[in-house]
């Protein structure tokens, strides 16, 4: 990776003004459209997601240069095994069809890739506002006793805020989250257990904080990006 230490804030910079905006509004259409067609269409328009997913995920590709190109792939790997683990296994989210759908691990690449381009345009210091207002609604989340898992991601995401590399990237994530995981919620896609399982605590639905897990997909893809890169070294060390 070009800039393991820095984060991923420098990708898809280097592209105009135009571009990016065309690359936000086709993820924000695919996203809103295809979670639509998901539920008002059931099976069909889950598979009409789902291509038409792949096919935003795979034109990004294309047009991505080496360190994009292993981000999303790196980005919808791990989500994959991430969203098999908490919605299958630990149980803290169902879809509506008891499965992961296919569309979802590669609308993860696209909305971290949204928020890629706009962590960038983010006014000085947001970021600190926006995790000063998620500690203000954790308090009262926790008092409330409503969504305590909430809290308890909130404590992931000011961790990730506190030791990671991509400050604005964690935060225009947790709000990004929000607002998909309030859109899905609402419409039905997917439905958060009233209590996480194994920890006994009251989950919101969605919880306030989904958007943590964001962060830590960000710190799993450098981790991973890193390990990538010590093995090639190697690799052309022995060639």
């Amino acid at each position: 990776m070009s800039s393991v230490t820095g984060g991923h804030l420098h990708l898809w910079q280097h592209r105009s003004a135009k571009t990016q905006w065309l690359i936000a509004i086709n993820i924000i259409a695919v996203i809103t459209g295809g979670l639509a067609l998901d539920i008002r269409f059931g099976w069909t328009g889950q598979h009409i997601a789902t291509v038409w997913t792949l096919l935003t995920w795979g034109a990004l590709y294309k047009i991505g240069s080496t360190d994009e190109r292993r981000v999303l792939l790196l980005c919808t790997v791990i989500s994959g095994l991430g969203e098999l683990v908490l919605s299958l296994v630990w149980g803290l989210y169902d879809y509506q069809f008891h499965n992961v759908p296919l569309f979802v691990p590669p609308g993860h690449a696209l909305l971290m890739t949204l928020g890629l381009l706009v962590a960038k345009r983010l006014p000085n210091n947001v970021e600190w506002a926006i995790t000063l207002a998620a500690c203000v609604w954790a308090a009262y989340a926790w008092i409330a006793g409503f969504d305590r898992f909430g809290v308890a991601l909130g404590a992931v995401f000011l961790i990730c805020m506190a030791l990671g590399p991509a400050k604005r990237l964690y935060a225009a994530m947790f709000v990004l989250a929000l607002i998909m995981e309030l859109y899905g919620t609402a419409l039905g896609n997917w439905l958060w257990t009233a209590y996480a399982p194994g920890l006994n605590l009251k989950a919101a639905n969605p919880p306030f904080s989904a958007g943590a897990f964001y962060g830590l997909l960000d710190l799993l893809v450098l981790a991973a990006s890193g390990v990538e890169a010590k093995a090639r070294r190697k690799e052309n060390v022995k060639i």
